[in-house]
């Protein structure tokens, strides 16, 4: 399970990132499993969209962050066309988020620490998977996370440099939110140019 990510300081925020914030804490609140857990969708060059869940590990204004093996299919996709959409949906509280943006990596001392934090077979664990590569029998994981505890005896483990983060910097952020039969609202975030930008705020039809 992942922790609960709520950034400091949110009430200074935009609004977007603001209510995105206060929704998270309810959603803790809430007791809900995972509730840092978000659907990720990518498309490479060929516009073929895929899909998967991942951790949301921090927020702010610059974006919303995840870490994930460089090597991975969302990691190759990304590279050939760096925009992607989020989803977090948070049933108990009839709630769900929607994001979308560009992609920009992490900054390498931002993963570094993120990555010390982590438990330690969860470290192991990124050395050990060569994530969406093709795996001839699970045997193999297993003896490759064997050789890697006797490389690592301690717990010094460092970032494998194929394994990193990604900011997702919206552009759009729509709150969605259940309502009785089936009139749900939906507040629509839309990011607008300008010296500085601004969020534009409008009511969508469910």
């Amino acid at each position: 399970m992942g922790e609960t990510v709520v950034a400091a300081g949110t009430a200074q925020f935009a609004e977007p990132f603001r209510r995105f914030g206060e929704l998270m804490r309810r959603a803790a609140a809430a007791d809900i499993r995972e509730p840092t857990a978000m659907a990720l969708a990518t498309a490479g060059a060929d516009g073929r969209p895929s899909v998967r869940m991942v951790l949301l590990k921090g927020f702010d204004e610059g974006g919303f962050v995840f870490y994930t093996n460089l090597e991975s299919r969302k990691a190759r996709e990304l590279a050939e066309n760096p925009f992607a959409a989020l989803c977090l949906h948070w049933q108990p509280l009839e709630t769900q988020v929607r994001i979308e943006g560009r992609v920009e990596p992490v900054h390498a001392a931002d993963a570094d620490a993120y990555f010390a934090t982590r438990e330690r077979g969860s470290r192991i664990g990124a050395w050990a998977s060569r994530q969406s590569a093709p795996l001839a029998a699970y045997d193999h994981l297993v003896r490759r996370v064997a050789e890697l505890e006797a490389r690592f005896p301690g717990d010094d483990i460092p970032r494998p440099g194929f394994w990193s983060g990604y900011r997702v910097v919206p552009d759009r952020i729509e709150l969605w939110f259940g309502r009785r039969d089936r009139l749900h609202e939906r507040d629509l975030y839309t990011l607008l140019p300008g010296d500085p930008p601004r969020w534009e705020k409008v009511l969508l039809y469910p």
